[in-house]
């Protein structure tokens, strides 16, 4: 259990969270969520005892074994993996190179020799015969194979480094285990299954996340940052947004009943109270009308930017043929005689491990990149707009102001129209003359969609477009993906989107082939399961 008693965080003087009195029980999984800036994985780290509150206090019951997802992806470098996930259970890994250390000496004593029978007596106890194998096991279901087990941190690929180190917060059965954006730069596969391995995880799990899918699966109560406070409630993500929502209606409404009640009472005043015949019924409403208030609505840090893509010209016919397209990237082949067509009313999701090869697809359509063989061939109805994985290049050495940077893609040219258009994509005020070269990574993202909404595209590409976005703007992205009119080219780990926007599945391989499946992103799973099976 942990218990938090009168919690409160200050920065330069602001309050991020005050008055926070909250219990984490065994055998529930918490989700929390919150807009950037709102004190989310702040809240976690003081959880951790990684940072210490301004006010109140935090007590965990005695003798659990806390573990915590690391974020410092080098900090291992000089271990191999295998030991870098025991290390998730630090006492064990300790009594290990201890009783190696020992077994190790030349000049082996008595004393040794009673020293290594108790570490072996506690090594068996903490189920150290088996941490290897168990850790071998976790390793490989996460897509890491046995010949890298060996290896030292320092050398493996930081794609892989992520799950090693999620391995090791999850190793050996922690009493409780935290978790900052777990699911950050996972492929989708290692999400499905650490959704799987919280579902039978029978302790305690606080995870931060943006991750819609993942909250609704794992979770069984959310833990709401906003207001300056901190609130819990009872099931997942989607069940806390609809409570929510339905929540601020009921406010809306009462605010609403409340100012036509006082509008009708102030005018009656206002005709009857020099009226001796009416002055006693003006003076009772005057006193109701004192009673009555419009409760102001609480200012949320949660702001949802609109996005919205309107095509400018109808599609026809023919829209997409990529015809044996084959590519070789710094010697590995990512591509092998790729073919699909795409037709009206696709929506294709673009799945797999494989996500060089997603982005080498995607520049290949751009025009970014020549194939090495095959061919590709856009309708003459067709205009694309394409969000890349790595925007760098629209941003950096760029010192222009954010309205003069976007002014280059729109037709209307006038402050007025801009300044309005980024105040729907959440910058307002000073924030259009920043120079875009200081925009947080969010930002940049934000600024590319609006390149895009004002494109008029009927086809869109995006690569990854909620890296860097908060909940938010996720969901903007989402509903703006599925009432999209035109075709959409999506790679994405985000099951939520894959699932209510796709309607098609194209999974890249990792000898460069492609599988093509119709039908959304639930319906591939469960066709991958029955294969597999």
């Amino acid at each position: 259990m942990i218990t938090v008693s009168n919690l409160g965080m200050q920065f330069g003087g602001q309050w991020l969270f005050q008055h926070v009195d909250l219990q984490f029980l065994p055998g529930n999984c918490y989700g929390i969520i919150g807009a950037n800036g709102a004190g989310k994985s702040t809240f976690l780290r003081i959880l951790c005892g990684d940072l210490d509150s301004t006010t109140g206090s935090i007590t965990v019951a005695p003798n659990l074994r806390m573990s915590v997802l690391k974020q410092n992806q080098n900090a291992y470098d000089d271990h191999t993996v295998m030991d870098t996930v025991i290390m998730g259970n630090r006492h064990l890994y300790e009594v290990m190179k201890e009783k190696d250390a020992i077994y190790e000496k030349p000049d082996f004593s008595d004393e040794d020799g009673l020293r290594a029978a108790d570490l072996e007596a506690e090594f068996a106890e903490m189920g150290g015969w088996e941490a290897e194998s168990d850790a071998s096991r976790m390793l490989q279901e996460l897509g890491i194979p046995t010949e890298l087990h060996g290896e030292m941190m320092a050398l493996v690929d930081p794609r892989l480094k992520v799950k090693v180190l999620l391995a090791q917060a999850l190793f050996g059965n922690p009493d409780i285990v935290m978790l900052d954006e777990p699911t950050n730069n996972l492929d989708i596969e290692a999400i499905n299954w650490l959704e799987d391995f919280l579902l039978d995880f029978p302790n305690m799990v606080i995870a931060v996340s943006h991750d819609r899918h993942f909250l609704n699966t794992v979770c069984t109560h959310t833990v709401d940052i906003d207001y300056g406070k901190i609130k819990m409630y009872v099931g997942n993500y989607d069940f806390w947004y609809e409570s929510s929502q339905l929540v601020q209606a009921m406010i809306r409404n009462k605010n609403k009943r409340n100012q036509e009640k006082i509008e009708e009472l102030q005018l009656f005043i206002q005709r009857f109270s020099a009226n001796k015949a009416k002055a006693k019924q003006a003076t009772a409403r005057r006193k109701l009308l004192d009673k009555l208030t419009v409760e102001e609505m609480p200012a949320s840090t949660r702001r949802y930017p609109f996005v919205g893509f309107q095509p400018e010209r109808e599609l026809g016919k023919d829209i997409l043929t990529v015809k044996d397209v084959s590519v070789t990237v710094d010697g590995v082949q990512l591509l092998k005689e790729v073919y699909f067509s795409v037709n009206r009313g696709d929506k294709i999701a673009f799945v797999g491990e494989n996500e060089l090869a997603q982005t080498a697809l995607f520049q290949i359509l751009m025009g970014e990149l020549e194939p090495d063989a095959g061919s590709i061939k856009w309708g003459i109805s067709t205009s694309r707009s394409y969000l890349p994985k790595d925007n760098s290049a629209y941003f950096e050495g760029n010192d222009m102001e954010l309205v003069d940077w976007l002014r280059q893609y729109s037709a209307k040219k006038d402050d007025v129209y801009l300044r309005s258009f980024l105040g729907r994509m959440l910058f307002s005020g000073e924030d259009v003359f920043k120079p875009v070269n200081v925009l947080s990574g969010g930002e940049k993202v934000r600024c590319m969609l609006s390149r895009m909404m004002l494109s008029g595209a009927n086809v869109v590409l995006l690569d990854q477009p909620t890296n860097h976005l908060d909940m938010e703007s996720i969901q903007a992205v989402n509903k703006g993906l599925e009432a999209f009119p035109g075709i959409v080219l999506l790679a994405s780990h985000d099951h939520e989107m894959l699932s209510s926007v796709c309607n098609r599945v194209i999974a890249f391989q990792s000898d460069g082939t492609i599988v093509d499946k119709y039908g959304n992103y639930d319906d591939y799973l469960a066709w991958m399961r029955e294969r597999n099976a």
